[in-house]
Order: structure tokens, then C-alpha cells, then sequence
């Protein structure tokens, strides 16, 4: 496993990139003249020993702007990541997932770690992959922990990983442990893509800057919102930050609350490449769904 000894260092450099990337895309939004909005991340640096205070300005062009149907409906389903992570979930559910998925060109079926090995035997021989979540919902598990469920997923047949970032060590400024978390499960899960799933809605502005670096330092696939059992799903503006910071080299999933094709649209005009819904049908075909979900 790769190790960096000097992670707040790191991390120090990697920011300052993102400052960089920040302002030169509001320089360019600016020439467009798009509406934009001020987020202040004020003392970023802090946490860091640095006596710093920097303002940057995000865009917020995909929020004033209405999206409709610029993506076609084939498009738009190889995006979506069906979803089905209720704890209380029966084979029956399961298996109309995974034919929901077949039937409408799915990206994957995102279930439980538990699950995965009736899921894969029900998607063999598609095109749709089946996806195991880590160290759900809470990302509170040892490290090891998160290691043994990836592997066991990876054998049971999940061909992406995604895994909950440790909150609670990235609010106490732990970052070492937190990068190492990430890393030793990107290098567990190899060659299969994680997602780091970082829970926005429980984060603050530099909170949610530093776990995007974390999680591209640590060479993660992708960054995702959040779990859907959180207190808050993906924004459009959370979404645009994530990708600012990540650049082009690195994916971004938008998760919880995307129940239509206006939202997932909005998504995906913000910088999204996937879109984790249990509303995947009620997406792609504009038929009410029966439920609210995930």
C-alpha cells in the first residue's frame, strides 16, 4: 500500500491547486457571464498552521437555469446506479431491481453488501454491474472492517465498490486516517472503481473541499454526495463544487433525493456521471414511481 508521511502537506499543496481551479473557472464564468454565486471558504489553510482567508466564487448557472431533456433516455440510464439499500429488503425486491435494470439499460444495481451475491447471479451475462456498499451508512467501521466487507463483496461478485468516508475522523481533523481508510480500500477493491461517499450534508464548505482531496489523493474513481440516510441528499451546488475541486480526471455521483429527470438532469449539467436513484424507472420513462426512496 502506498503511503504519504506528510499528508497535511499534501493535502496543503493540493488545495491551493484547487483555489487555483476555483478562480480561474470563475474567470471564466465570468466572460460568460453566467450568474454565479460567493461561497466563502474562509481559513482553509487553517487547518493547516496557516493564517490564511481566500474567497472563491462557484457557479450557479445549472440552479438558475432550467435543463430540459438535454440528454437522450439511453444516455441518461447508463448513468443511473438502480438502488435498493433498505435494510429491509426482500429477494422479491431484489430480483425486480435487477430486471428493472436489465430492462432499461442500467448502469448498475447498487445494494448492500449482503445482497451482492444473489444480485450478481441475477445480472450475469448483462451489461449492468453489480455494486456493493461499504462501511454503510454510518462510515464508522474500523478500516479493516471495510477492507474484509470490499474483498468479500469483490468475491461474491460486485464489480464497484462504494464505501463511506470515516465523518467523524474527517471532523476531527484526522486526515491521515482518513486517507488511509479511503486508500487501503481503493487498494482491496483493485481493479473494480471505488466511490467515495463523503455525506455532504453533514459537512462544512472546508470539511467538503478536503474530502474531495482526500479522496483523489487517495485514488479513489469517484466522489459521491451521500448515503440517502443522512440528514440531506445531493445539490446542485454541492455537485458543482465536487467537481471544480476534482477536475475532469475523477467522477462524480450524485446520490439521495434524485427521483425525477429534472433533478438528475440538473446532476449532470453540474458535473455528474452517475446518479444513484431507487427511481430509475420513474426517471428514464416519466412514469410516477409508487414510493419515495433512496
Amino acid at each position: 500500500m502506498n503511503k504519504i508521511d506528510n499528508i497535511e502537506g499534501v493535502i496543503e499543496q493540493i488545495t491551493q491547486k484547487v483555489a487555483q481551479r476555483l478562480q480561474q473557472a470563475t474567470v471564466s464564468t465570468k466572460k460568460e457571464s453566467v450568474v454565479s454565486e460567493k461561497i466563502d471558504y474562509k481559513n482553509t489553510s487553517q487547518f493547516f498552521g496557516k493564517k490564511t482567508s481566500t474567497t472563491f466564487q462557484h457557479s450557479k448557472n445549472v440552479v438558475e437555469k432550467k435543463v430540459e431533456n438535454s440528454v437522450d433516455s439511453y444516455t441518461l440510464a447508463r448513468m443511473i446506479d438502480h438502488t435498493l439499500l433498505k435494510p429491509n429488503a426482500t429477494q422479491q425486491q431484489l430480483a425486480k431491481v435487477c430486471q428493472e435494470a436489465i430492462q432499461y439499460n442500467f448502469a448498475t444495481v447498487c445494494v448492500n453488501s449482503s445482497n451482492i451475491p444473489f444480485v450478481a447471479s441475477l445480472l450475469q451475462g448483462s451489461a449492468v454491474l453489480p455494486i456493493a456498499v461499504i462501511g454503510f451508512p454510518l462510515g464508522a467501521a474500523s478500516t479493516e472492517a471495510k477492507v474484509f466487507e470490499a474483498k468479500e463483496a469483490i468475491r461474491a461478485g460486485a464489480r464497484e465498490i462504494d464505501m463511506v468516508i470515516n465523518i467523524g475522523a474527517l471532523k476531527s481533523k484526522n486526515y491521515s486516517l482518513v486517507y488511509q481508510d479511503i486508500l487501503a480500500v481503493v487498494e482491496a477493491s483493485k481493479p473494480y472503481k471505488v466511490k467515495v461517499i463523503l455525506e455532504m450534508s453533514e459537512l462544512n464548505h472546508d470539511e467538503k473541499v478536503i474530502a474531495c482531496v482526500l479522496s483523489k489523493t487517495a485514488k479513489a474513481a469517484f466522489v459521491k454526495t451521500s448515503t440517502g440516510f443522512s440528514s440531506g441528499g445531493a445539490t446542485v451546488e454541492d455537485i458543482a463544487l465536487m467537481r471544480a475541486i476534482v477536475g475532469k480526471d475523477m467522477e462524480v455521483k450524485a446520490s439521495g433525493g434524485v427521483n425525477t429527470r429534472e433533478i438528475a438532469e440538473k446532476m449532470i449539467a453540474a458535473g455528474a456521471n452517475r446518479i444513484g436513484t431507487s427511481s430509475g424507472v420513474s426517471i428514464v420513462t416519466g412514469v410516477k414511481a409508487e414510493s419515495k426512496g433512496y
